[in-house]
């Protein structure tokens, strides 16, 4: 007869130990968490119980457990850091403990805010990977590829909004909230778009970029006047940011591109390849309309004969 595994041991009282069985099986039947994610959390508790044990000199009993304050929940974080548990886990088991604590609540067992009380951990800000100027350039000039039964408009207006995003560093919001007096046509090298906060900023329009657009305008059957949406959707309302969003997708599962290749990744693609051709790094952070400089010193050099063979040029500015 096949012998049934004992159950995990946690170092509190069996009421304890009981209460954690149940938020165990809750996570994994109720909630339905992913299995690493679960067993993450269980870790995650496991530890926590095992630095109660030590830091109370005895079994944490329920009644512990509810008298807890956030002192001690942070003795217990600031222990784990010791460790070189990173920002991130931390975070994680804060989450995991938060969660426990609720389900203590929500199943009458008693309540405890002190654990409301501990901040999450700051985590460090995530500089966006960056596509080669290839990948870059594939995913713009890809949209037929990954729709090639639209109409040929719609590709041309999808590619020249990819073209704003790469060419230009525009969110896709900003491109999106251009009005057709705006459209970066021939002649015109600089672009006035309004970003977060409502700050105004100017940018460069690489011939990639104006190409698109002008290529998009022949193509539109729509009459566009003056103060209508540049880039509009078949109906012609304003083009929805979904729609880009999908085709960057769908373009990158056509291509076999990373699934770092986002709308995100192809604005700060341009300012990686600015900088591969010598652009000042200040400069860069005005044109992405960044607060700090500390958003885009994760950058490195690209290829500057590629940029250089693709543009023409870098912006004077840039």
């Amino acid at each position: 007869m096949e012998k049934k595994a004992s159950p995990p041991g946690y170092m509190g009282s069996p009421y304890v130990r009981e209460a954690v069985e149940a938020w165990l099986a809750y996570i994994r039947t109720e909630r339905q968490l992913a299995a690493k994610t679960a067993e993450a959390y269980e870790r995650d508790i496991r530890q926590f119980l095992a630095f109660l044990a030590t830091h109370f000199n005895r079994l944490p009993d329920m009644k512990q457990l509810l008298a807890l304050q956030a002192r001690d929940v942070r003795g217990f974080l600031a222990a784990r850091r010791n460790e070189g548990v990173g920002s991130r886990s931390l975070s994680r088991t804060l989450s995991a403990l938060r969660m426990f604590y609720k389900f203590l609540e929500r199943r009458g067992y008693g309540k405890n805010d002190a654990i409301r009380a501990v901040a999450l951990p700051k985590l460090p800000h995530s500089v966006p990977k960056p596509l080669t100027a290839e990948k870059a350039t594939a995913l713009v000039d890809g949209a037929d590829i990954a729709a090639p039964d639209q109409p040929e408009w719609i590709v041309a207006r999808d590619t020249a909004v990819l073209a704003l995003l790469y060419g230009s560093g525009l969110r896709i919001s900003e491109a999106l909230s251009l009005k057709r007096k705006d459209a970066p046509l021939k002649g015109r090298d600089m672009l006035r778009v309004t970003g977060k906060g409502s700050k105004t900023r100017v940018v460069p329009v690489l011939p990639i970029a104006r190409e698109a657009v002008e290529a998009y305008l022949a193509l539109c059957p729509m009459r566009l006047g003056s103060d209508d949406p540049l880039f509009v959707g078949a109906h012609g309302k304003q083009l929805s940011p979904r729609i880009i969003q999908l085709k960057i997708a769908r373009t990158r599962a056509a291509l076999g591109l990373p699934e770092t290749a986002t709308p995100h990744a192809l604005r700060h693609s341009f300012a990686t390849h600015l900088l591969g051709a010598g652009a000042d790094l200040r400069a860069i952070q005005e044109l992405l309309g960044h607060a700090s400089l500390s958003t885009t010193q994760g950058y490195t050099e690209v290829d500057r004969a590629h940029l250089l063979k693709t543009y023409g040029r870098a912006h004077p500015r840039a």
